[in-house]
C-alpha cells in the first residue's frame, strides 16, 4: 500500500519544526546553548513563542533535534524496506545501527555541544523512546495481527537497548573521574565503537525476534 503525500497543513509543519531546530543549533553554537533562550530560537525562525511551543518543550530538546530528527521514522522505514527473508534481528540492529552512525557534519557539531551539557545529553538520551511508536507498527506488520502486544514490547526494549549503548558510550571507560562528570555536567567524552556497543545492548534481543518470527510461520 502506497502512503499518500503529506498535504499542505503537513508540509508547513514540517518546515516550522526544520526551521526551528536549524536555528535552535545555529544560535547553540554561536552563542553557547545556555546563553540561548526560546524568545530567541523562535524569533530566529519567524514564529512566536508559543508556536515554539507546539513543537518543542524546551530549548534542549529543539538543539538535540539536529541530530535526532525523524530518525525513529528512518529506522522503521529501513526495518520494513528489507527483503521478508532476513531475520527481523538483523534488520532492526542493521537499520539502529546505521541511522545512529551515519553522522553529517551538521549532526556531529550538535554531538559535540551534547556531551558537554547534562540537560542536552538527557533530552538527547530520552529521544530513544520516539523508536518505539513507528518501530512497533513496522514489528507489527510483519509479525501480523496477533503479534500486536509482542510487537509493542519488542520495539520497546529495542528503545531501551539503544538508551543503555548511548549511556555507556557518554562515558570514558575505565574513568571514573569522567564517569561521574556524566551526571554533573562536565565534558564526556564518547569512548569506544558505537556500533559495537549498540549491536552488543541489541544481541539480548535476538531470540525474543525470533522466538516472535517463529511463531508466525506456517
Amino acid at each position: 500500500m502506497t502512503t499518500p503525500p503529506p498535504g499542505l497543513r503537513e508540509r508547513k509543519k514540517q518546515a516550522t519544526r526544520e526551521a526551528l531546530r536549524e536555528a535552535a543549533l545555529r544560535l547553540a553554537v554561536e552563542c553557547g546553548p545556555d546563553h540561548v533562550r526560546v524568545e530567541d530560537i523562535a524569533e530566529a525562525a519567524g514564529v512566536s513563542p508559543r508556536t515554539y511551543n507546539n513543537y518543542f518543550a524546551s530549548r534542549e530538546q529543539a538543539i538535540v533535534s539536529a541530530v535526532t530528527a525523524d530518525r525513529e521514522a528512518r529506522i522503521a522505514a529501513a526495518v520494513k524496506a528489507r527483503p521478508a527473508g532476513v531475520r527481523l534481528a538483523d534488520a532492526v540492529t542493521q537499520a539502529v545501527v546505521e541511522q545512529f552512525t551515519n553522522t553529517g557534519e551538521r549532526e556531529q557539531q550538535a554531538l559535540l555541544l551534547i556531551t558537554a551539557r547534562t540537560a542536552l545529553r538527557d533530552a538527547f538520551l530520552d529521544a530513544t523512546a520516539d523508536i518505539e511508536p513507528p518501530l512497533t507498527a513496522v514489528v507489527a506488520e510483519r509479525l501480523g495481527d496477533a503479534g500486536a502486544h509482542t510487537a509493542r514490547v519488542l520495539a520497546a526494549s529495542v528503545a531501551a537497548a539503544v538508551r543503555i549503548a548511548l549511556e555507556g558510550w557518554l562515558r570514558s571507560a575505565g574513568n571514573t573521574e569522567a564517569a561521574a562528570s556524566f551526571g554533573t555536567g562536565g565534558l564526556v567524552v564518547p569512548s569506544g565503537s558505537l556500533p559495537d556497543q549498540l549491536r552488543a545492548a541489541l544481541a539480548p534481543l535476538a531470540p525474543a525476534f525470533d522466538a516472535a518470527e517463529r511463531r508466525i510461520q506456517p
